[in-house]
């Protein structure tokens, strides 16, 4: 009975029971292949920034110059802060802040290149402050390119809508307070030795 009690009530052990299955594990990466899968996301961040801070600059000085044209210009200026700042509708042929009126169409390769320049760089953009900065110069140059082409008295002649009038300076526009704002902020990496790809140099 007791033998029978041990054939009966004894389960059969189940083919490779209390073994454990293998855990395949794949081999880490290594440290190269982190950093360029990490730093491709971060690249396309900072072109996204730099497109962005572009169509905002670019679209705030369209807007800003449909408005002038159409409320401001034949109309007297408007005093802001009496005599130290009006909006005056002003047609510019020349390069920011008048300067070089008879080089309209040189300063629209000009502006033109900078634009292709900048196009070409975001593809080694790693660093955020420089993103910020070619955003505006982007935003800018396309500001005014856009007049240059689309503006009297024709194709790549066309006069820049200028209308921010301080007192004993250049009358302007945003887009050029863009392209100063982002040139300046270039100056300011420079020398603090940032480069675009996000490296920094001590010379």
């Amino acid at each position: 009975m007791a033998e029978a009690e041990r054939i009966i009530g004894t389960p059969d052990t189940p083919e490779g029971a209390g073994v454990e299955p293998e855990q395949s594990a794949s081999p880490v990466s290594g440290s190269e292949g982190q950093e360029s899968t990490e730093a491709r996301p971060r690249g396309k961040r900072r072109i996204a920034v730099l497109f962005a801070v572009a169509v905002f600059a670019y679209a705030l000085d369209l807007v800003s110059k449909m408005i002038v044209v159409a409320k401001l210009e034949h109309h007297a200026p408007i005093e802001i802060i009496g005599d130290w700042l009006k909006f005056e509708a002003i047609r510019n042929a020349g390069a920011a802040f008048g300067v070089g009126e008879a080089f309209t169409v040189i300063f629209t390769v000009i502006a033109a290149t900078v634009i292709v320049v900048i196009a070409r760089l975001a593809r080694k953009l790693y660093s955020l402050p420089w993103a910020f900065a070619l955003g505006l110069l982007l935003g800018g140059a396309l500001g005014n390119l856009t007049d240059r082409i689309f503006r009297s008295p024709g194709v790549f002649q066309g006069a820049v809508v200028d209308f921010i009038a301080p007192k004993h300076f250049a009358v302007f526009n945003l887009a050029d307070s863009a392209i100063v704002c982002g040139g300046i902020l270039i100056v300011l990496l420079s020398f603090r030795g940032l480069d675009p790809d996000g490296t920094v140099h001590k010379d």
